[in-house]
């Protein structure tokens, strides 16, 4: 019996030790998971902007230059648009920051939407002002294929989503839609009729300017079909970003806005800042906090662009 006893004792007294010789190793692993904690809570900001390994973005050096090449592609595998279309809002009032996707996106009600509007029809201009600085500001999301990337070489021929602006939707609309008559529309999404985009950015007054990029002649992105059907099938969806179950709630925004504001009834007498979001890089004119907000939505896209491109679509 005192055997067993024994024996059970000198197990548990073996594995006591097993356990503290792992922690006593593991402690430089401890002190860097303690400190990323740390670091999450001491910065809740930096979970927001934190990378997302499957966007690509050019890297710009010290003066705010950057070039690159890269190739939209078609729709995903059972979706229908080229792009996702989000809508989204920053800014920092006196309590605490607002960066929330906007309902106006799924075509619903927005409560900052709603605010701004109040603000606005007021016709006093603190009030207006107020409102520009809250305004929502429109991303696209697509696919893109990296022909090149001296900056990080490793992307090439590699697929990756891509945030980019209207400055940027524009060039892709006016493509499809030319200006001049001796001009063919193109579909630059496409594989074997698309076109490459060369990526060049300037800074200009502070701001990355986007006005000197340009897409090539229209050839396919390979000779090779199959070559062409990995790359289709190495997308990525772009479904989840409009999708209603990644979206707070009226209720949840309207509450948080409160909490930024400080009183809804009494925000107007503290004007928020604006905040520009580097994931998205700003792609052209003056900075969004300067943004005229009475172009009834001057950054949407051209509703017949966007008929034009659910034409290609549906084609």
């Amino acid at each position: 019996m005192h055997k067993v006893d024994n024996l059970k004792h000198a197990e548990k007294e073996n594995k006591m030790a097993n356990s503290f010789a792992s922690l006593k190793n593991s402690r430089k692993t401890a002190l860097q998971k303690l400190q990323s904690e740390v670091e999450k809570i001491n910065n809740p900001q930096s979970n927001f902007s934190r990378e997302d390994d499957r966007f690509w973005k050019a890297e710009l050096d010290k003066s705010g230059s950057g070039y690159a090449v890269i190739r939209f592609l078609p729709a995903p595998d059972g979706e229908e648009l080229q792009w996702a279309k989000v809508f989204n809002h920053g800014f920092q009032g006196p309590g605490g920051w607002y960066i929330e996707n906007s309902l106006t996106t799924l075509g619903q009600k927005d409560p900052l939407a709603e605010y701004n509007s109040t603000l606005w029809n007021s016709g006093v201009e603190a009030n207006k002002e107020i409102a520009r600085k809250q305004k929502r500001r429109l991303t696209y999301i697509s696919n893109v294929y990296v022909v090149e990337d001296k900056a990080n070489p490793q992307n090439e021929g590699k697929v990756f989503l891509f945030r980019y602006g209207k400055k940027i939707f524009d060039k892709v609309s006016s493509m499809a839609n030319p200006e001049f008559e001796d001009e063919s529309p193109v579909d630059v999404f496409g594989l074997w009729d698309g076109a490459n985009f060369k990526l060049k950015i300037r800074k200009v007054d502070g701001f990355s300017n986007y006005d000197k990029a340009e897409f090539v002649t229209p050839a396919p992105l390979f000779d090779d079909d199959s070559e062409l059907e990995r790359v289709w099938n190495e997308e990525y969806s772009l479904a989840e970003f409009v999708d209603p179950k990644n979206f707070k709630s009226f209720e949840d925004l309207k509450a948080r806005l409160d909490v930024v504001l400080g009183n809804v009834e009494t925000a107007a007498m503290s004007a928020p800042t604006s905040v520009v979001s580097e994931d998205v890089p700003f792609d052209g004119g003056e900075p969004i906090n300067k943004l005229s907000f009475n172009k009834n939505e001057s950054e949407v896209a051209n509703d017949d662009n966007l008929d034009y491109f659910k034409k290609l679509a549906e084609a």
